[in-house]
């Protein structure tokens, strides 16, 4: 059996235990046909880049399958005629990976708040640099404003 990875946007509107529903159902589909799913990841609403069917965000949800090429085929089209499934994905992969996806990866990164080895960038003066002399409007007056 081949490995896939799995993505569907589901509306934003559905509450998230639908969106669990949904993912049951894929479950069943690909189990009915001889397939299972290594792993689930729910990414949670997140905002899309673009508007999809007038929606501006949706449930992000990734699943990890181990199935033959007619399980995907099937969960695919039950997905596309689901009216609650914006968009999907699914792409072959040599190895499912283990552990957390990049995107989770990068949830608790966020999660970790500021950083005490990044210093107090942005704020104050430079030390390498002197300071500013303030401008004489008189002068900025002269020289060709309107």
């Amino acid at each position: 059996m081949a490995l896939y990875e799995h993505i569907y946007l589901a509306r934003q509107d559905v509450s998230a235990q639908q969106v669990e529903t949904l993912t049951e159902q894929f479950r069943g589909i690909i189990e009915s046909l001889g397939g299972k799913i290594e792993k689930v990841e729910y990414w949670g609403v997140k905002t899309l880049a673009y508007r999809i069917k007038k929606n501006r965000k949706a449930h992000f949800t990734l699943l990890n399958i181990d199935a033959p090429a007619a399980a995907i085929t099937e969960m695919e089209r039950q997905s596309s005629l689901n009216e609650d499934v914006l968009r999907l994905l699914t792409i072959r992969v040599e190895a499912l990976e283990a552990g957390q996806s990049a995107m989770m990866r990068k949830r608790d990164d966020d999660d970790r708040g500021d950083r005490p080895d990044r210093g107090d960038r942005g704020r104050g003066p430079r030390p390498d640099r002197p300071p500013r002399r303030p401008r004489d409007d008189a002068a900025a007056s002269d020289e060709g404003g309107f």
